[in-house]
C-alpha cells in the first residue's frame, strides 16, 4: 500500500492513506460525490454554529469559528453550483459510516474539558482527512477544472485542520491535546481500514 511521506505525515497525521481505487470510483459516480461533498460542507458549517452554541463562554473559539461558517457555507454553494453547471442533481444526504464512528470513540460523559477536547479533535480529523481526499482528486481526476476546483478545497481543509487543533491547545494542556490526539491518530486508521472503499462519498 501507498505510504505518506515524511511531509505528508507532518501535515495531516494520517496512519493511514487513502485506497488509490476511491479516485476512480469518485470519478465513475460524480453525481453521488458532488452529493456528498456539498453535505459535508453543509454539515461542517453547522458543526462549527453548535460549537458555538454549546461554548460560547469561549471567546476565542467563538471569534474564530463564526467566519469558518460563512465560509463552509459558501463551500456548500460552490458544490452545489457544480453540481447543476454539470446537469446533475443534488441527491438526498446519506448516513456517514465514518463520521458516525468517530464519534463512537469520543468521551463518554466525563468532565467538560474532555468533552470539549474531543469534539475539537473529531473536526480536525475530519477536515485533515477531507483535505487527504480532495488531495487525491485534485492529482488523479482526469477532468482538469474538477482537479483545480478541488485543490482549492484541500488548502482551505487543511487549515481548518490546524485551526481545530490550534483551538485545543488554546483551552487544554498541550500534552494532553498530543496524547488524546494519537489515540484518534491511531483509532482512524482502524476506521479507515475497516469501511468498506466505495466512491460515492467523500469519506
Amino acid at each position: 500500500m501507498e505510504l505518506y511521506t515524511d511531509a505528508q505525515k507532518n501535515i495531516l497525521g494520517l496512519q493511514l492513506p487513502t485506497d488509490p481505487r476511491w479516485v476512480n470510483l469518485a470519478e465513475i459516480s460524480l453525481e453521488e460525490i458532488l452529493t456528498d461533498h456539498a453535505y459535508c460542507e453543509q454539515k461542517a458549517a453547522t458543526s462549527c454554529i453548535s460549537l458555538i452554541q454549546r461554548y460560547s463562554s469561549k471567546e476565542q473559539m467563538v471569534n474564530e469559528l463564526a467566519p469558518i461558517v460563512t465560509e463552509e457555507w459558501g463551500h456548500f454553494r460552490l458544490v452545489l453550483q457544480e453540481l447543476r453547471k454539470r446537469g446533475l442533481h443534488l441527491g438526498k444526504q446519506r448516513k456517514d459510516e465514518y463520521v458516525n464512528k468517530l464519534l463512537e470513540f469520543q468521551v463518554k460523559g466525563g468532565s467538560v474539558d474532555e468533552r470539549f477536547l474531543d469534539q475539537m479533535l473529531t473536526m480536525a480529523l475530519i477536515e485533515a482527512r477531507s483535505c487527504e481526499r480532495f488531495k487525491r482528486l485534485s492529482e488523479g481526476l482526469n477532468d482538469e477544472y474538477l482537479r483545480n476546483f478541488y485543490r482549492r478545497f484541500m488548502e482551505s481543509e487543511a487549515g481548518h485542520y490546524a485551526l481545530f487543533i490550534e483551538l485545543a491547545e488554546t483551552y487544554i494542556d498541550k500534552e494532553k491535546v498530543r496524547e488524546r490526539w494519537k489515540q484518534w491518530l491511531d483509532y482512524e486508521a482502524t476506521v479507515i481500514n475497516n469501511l468498506e472503499v466505495r466512491g460515492d462519498r467523500i469519506h
